[in-house]
């Protein structure tokens, strides 16, 4: 029986992948070991119950009462807290979903891949902040890394076996969000509520506030560039307001392959959980008739300045996507709680960047989880007195 288990169980993609695991035989095809979440307590201990894992975790260690009481009359262990997530995260699976929601999953993904089975990673954040230790680690412990944001899904599913020499574009798409047609004006008075409402796909509250500032992108971006090893020139992103196509690939001799679907993120969850074949999953065919058209136009990095910081951290690499990632994250929690405006995230994200390369932070010769980590934490600390200025 195939062991999994599931970070970020209670977030959007978690939920999708439980679903794809009760759809292909729940408890009785798979050997859940861990689930973990953050507050939504009930939720994990359903997940946990019907899944019969052997550890729900939550994130905040104040839920843990609540979890206990949840999981009552059961042999399911109830943990909270970081530690407790990656001491989850040791317990050797086959599979492992990496959902956690910003630089909080890295060290759980890490430690998941020295287990040396697979790694579906929903967590961005892990290759911007780390790509180098990520890879290292993958390969020292002959671990697979599987993509499951819907665009590097689409890009690896599109490479097939393709040598990546051959390669010379890889192209993601952008939905453009909610505020793809607005001014600049119209920007500096956005607000929370707005920016969370993605037009095409049902995400977390971050990561929709991401999509309306391209910060999403920006991520992307910088994920494939590590992900894949290729040049920063080679990424590319274009705004296809529909999100079917979902990346493009082209090679040097002109081709380009789309790959193409409904926006529903079961697909490369699916893809993912039963790689190295295919299964049957419980997504809308698209009817191409009806759709009739697909649109596509260049983005503009003015108004979304995110995608010009992406390629500026590419250049520079060494701890840039740290430092990038953390004043990213700083600055949403400000906007979120409607100290900062919504143009001011990109602003706050540059100065921190700027100033960490003003100071030698960026530069290192070797990747580990405590440099990594001390990055984040001082970026975080200065971006967050800058914006208390």
């Amino acid at each position: 029986m195939r062991r999994v288990s599931v970070f970020g169980s209670t977030g959007s993609i978690g939920c999708n992948t439980i679903d794809l695991l009760r759809r292909q035989g729940g408890a009785a095809t798979y050997d859940v070991v861990a689930l973990s979440g953050g507050r939504n307590v009930t939720l994990l201990a359903q997940q946990a119950r019907e899944l019969r894992a052997d550890i729900a975790v939550t994130a905040y260690p104040d839920c843990l009462n609540l979890l206990r009481q949840a999981l009552e009359g059961t042999d399911i262990k109830a943990m909270a807290g970081a530690d407790a997530i990656v001491e989850a995260a040791a317990r050797p699976v086959d599979w492992t979903m990496s959902a956690i929601g910003g630089c909080a999953g890295l060290e759980p993904g890490l430690v998941s891949l020295q287990h040396g089975g697979i790694l579906a990673l929903a967590n961005k954040e892990s290759l911007v902040a780390a790509g180098p230790l990520m890879l290292e680690t993958a390969a020292h412990h002959n671990a697979t890394i599987l993509p499951v944001d819907s665009e590097h899904s689409a890009i690896f599913q599109a490479l097939g076996a393709e040598d990546v020499s051959n390669v010379n574009r890889m192209i993601l798409t952008a939905s453009g969000g909610p505020f793809r047609d607005w001014s600049r004006d119209m920007l500096d008075k956005a607000t929370p509520e707005q920016a969370v409402a993605h037009p095409n796909w049902d995400m977390g509250r971050m990561i929709s506030v991401d999509s309306a500032s391209m910060f999403n992108k920006a991520l992307e971006m910088i994920e494939a560039k590590e992900f894949y090893q290729v040049a920063p020139d080679v990424i590319e992103v274009i705004i296809h307001p529909q999100s079917i196509i979902h990346s493009l690939v082209g090679f040097v001799d002109g081709s380009l392959l789309a790959h193409m679907g409904t926006p529903d993120m079961r697909f490369a969850i699916g893809y993912a959980l039963n790689w190295p074949e295919r299964r049957d999953l419980p997504v809308e065919d698209l009817d191409l008739a009806r759709l009739s058209k697909l649109d596509f136009e260049a983005p503009d990095e003015v108004r979304f300045p995110a995608l010009r910081l992406a390629r500026a951290v590419m250049q520079t690499g060494g701890l840039a996507g740290a430092v990038f990632n953390a004043a990213k994250e700083t600055a949403y929690e400000a906007f979120m709680a409607r100290r900062i405006r919504f143009t001011d995230m990109a602003v706050y994200v540059e100065q921190a960047l700027e100033n960490a390369d003003r100071d030698g932070d960026l530069k290192t010769t070797t990747f580990d989880l405590d440099k990594v980590m001390a990055a984040d934490q001082k970026a975080r600390i200065k971006t967050n007195e800058a914006i208390q200025l």
